[in-house]
């Protein structure tokens, strides 16, 4: 209930940019009191902006830290996971990002044959270390506590490693066809990858649906596939003709 609440309260900003407190409850049929819970747990993902009676869309110029990230959009994730784990076979070698949305694969991916994960997100590395699966872990420095690596040792490592599939994430992607990150140091790792492997996939959900996308990033062009929960218009996926839309249903 709380979750469809502020999907509506999005979809509302996203058509008007701007809404009051009033507003909202009216168009929702829920009391301030809840509004206002809703607003705020919206505000801390960075997803909006508050300001004296009323809220506005936040723009996107940074992610919401990363212990916010991981109980953000959970349910959403899960799902994401699950698609792409699907798409990893017994005895592959895989890329996996240091996103919390890539990182929803690890669960199952445990019961994989001659299974290789090759990341730089720790807790990925610790968690799928405890079954049958070889893991590589890039290394390098702690960039986002407590488990995200990035920098000089990790893009270093990662250029002599080679993957049959990469799965990815990053915190906004278009529309019409574009994938943005606010990080440099991450861009640069996810460069590699799609450079090292045979094909790969970006992950999101449908919060990431930005037109304020940053400097770094790719088109979905260079991508082998997108799995996300937004359904595009059919013109836009015709424009990518090599690039396979997964639609992930909640």
């Amino acid at each position: 209930m709380r979750k469809q609440r502020q999907d509506s309260i999005l979809e509302i900003l996203k058509r008007q940019h701007y809404a009051t407190v009033k507003e909202l409850c009216e168009l929702l049929h829920y009391s301030p009191a809840s509004i206002y819970r809703d607003l705020n747990h919206l505000q801390a993902a960075g997803l909006v902006k508050r300001s004296y009676g009323g809220v506005e869309l936040a723009k996107k110029t940074r992610l919401p830290s990363l212990p916010l990230r991981y109980d953000f959009m959970k349910k959403e994730k899960r799902h994401l996971g699950r698609a792409a784990a699907a798409l990893v076979n017994d005895g592959d070698t895989v890329f996996i990002d240091a996103s919390t949305t890539a990182e929803s694969m690890g669960q199952f991916l445990i019961d994989k044959k001659g299974l290789r994960v090759i990341t730089n997100n720790l807790r990925l590395a610790l968690f799928l270390g405890e079954y049958d699966v070889e893991v590589i872990c890039l290394g390098g420095t702690v960039i986002e506590k407590p488990s995200m690596l990035a920098g000089g040792i990790t893009t270093q490592n990662a250029r002599h490693l080679f993957a049959d599939k990469a799965f990815f994430s990053t915190g906004y992607f278009s529309a019409r066809g574009r994938v943005g990150s606010d990080s440099a140091l991450f861009h640069e790792i996810h460069t590699i990858m799609l450079e090292n492997v045979n094909k790969s996939y970006y992950l999101a959900d449908h919060s990431k649906l930005s037109d304020a996308l940053t400097a770094f990033g790719f088109s979905f062009s260079e991508i082998s596939g997108v799995i996300c929960d937004y359904a595009f218009d059919e013109e836009v996926k015709a424009s990518f003709p090599d690039t396979e839309f997964i639609f992930v249903e909640d």
